[in-house]
């Protein structure tokens, strides 16, 4: 027993996190968004805007520390707003959306007086692109029929580049991949996220939609990009404010910002993808 604590704290030291927590909550969010898809696609679409109003609560916290204004009251509005157009007017109804909240954003930041407005404006528009636009590609995965596939590979895909990234990086990392940014992960673990999500992209893609393999194997590829950018992204956000972890509200992966930073940026893109092959394939 001994041993095995010794190897267990072993492991926590070298991955930055708790493993065991980390697998459960991991474990847990995607029963969660299994259940979504299954009983109501919509409960999918509100547990994304839940999501995101959770990363906007723990990124406004941050930029307070950092004496960076931005309304939290209001952001929360905007990301209601775009789930619900997003919801009901697809790709459409997002941009129209996005349009509008926007200016009235800016408009609402005017009652600070012009003190920091340039620094609370850009702070605003991050915050309002980053998080409730990028996550609405994600809730347009589940609009069509074949919404509950679509979704559940990009869970694969995603899944597959940060699990066997950290297990990877874990065992074998040796060489840092961005040390300035992101000091745990290595080119090793790297590695370990394209040999897997390429191999997760071909069975899901074969197996949940029905397409052919290469395809799921060139958008696993295309993820281990977009995931891994995502991820050092919210990194370098982080080692600018000067924070370990943008909240503690999952064990074993900080945040929910935390948790969700990879798939922001790989939503876009594989709801791309699908398109694509859609039209053209």
């Amino acid at each position: 027993m001994n041993d095995l604590h010794s190897i267990n704290e072993a492991i926590n030291k070298r991955a930055g996190r708790k493993l065991l927590p980390s697998i459960v909550v991991g474990a847990s969010i995607i029963a969660l968004v299994w259940f979504a898809l299954a009983y109501h696609r919509e409960l999918f679409a509100i547990l994304v805007g839940v999501a995101v109003i959770f990363g906007i609560r723990e990124i406004a916290r941050a930029f307070n520390v950092a004496n960076t204004y931005i309304s939290l009251p209001a952001l929360v509005i905007a990301t209601v707003i775009l789930t619900f157009a997003t919801w009901q007017g697809s790709l459409a109804g997002l941009a129209i959306a996005t349009a509008f909240c926007l200016p009235n954003l800016l408009v609402f930041l005017l009652w600070k007086g012009p003190s920091g407005f340039v620094k609370s404006a850009t702070a605003t528009t991050l915050v309002l692109i980053y998080l409730p636009f990028l996550a609405g590609f994600i809730i347009l995965l589940a609009r069509p029929f074949d919404g509950f596939g679509r979704v559940m590979t990009f869970v694969v895909l995603i899944a597959c580049n940060d699990t066997f990234g950290y297990l990877v990086g874990v065992i074998a990392g040796r060489h840092p991949l961005a040390p300035k940014i992101s000091p745990k992960k290595t080119w090793e673990g790297l590695a370990g996220s394209i040999f897997f999500t390429i191999i997760g992209g071909a069975l899901s893609f074969h197996f949940l939609m029905h397409e052919h393999w290469w395809i799921g194997a060139l958008v696993g590829l295309m993820v281990v990009f977009t995931a891994t950018s995502g991820d050092l992204i919210e990194s370098a956000l982080k080692r600018d404010l000067s924070l370990k972890d943008m909240g503690t509200m999952l064990p074993g992966h900080g945040g929910v910002l935390d948790r969700i930073d990879s798939a922001l940026l790989s939503g876009p893109a594989v709801w791309l993808a699908f398109e694509v092959v859609k039209r053209y394939l």
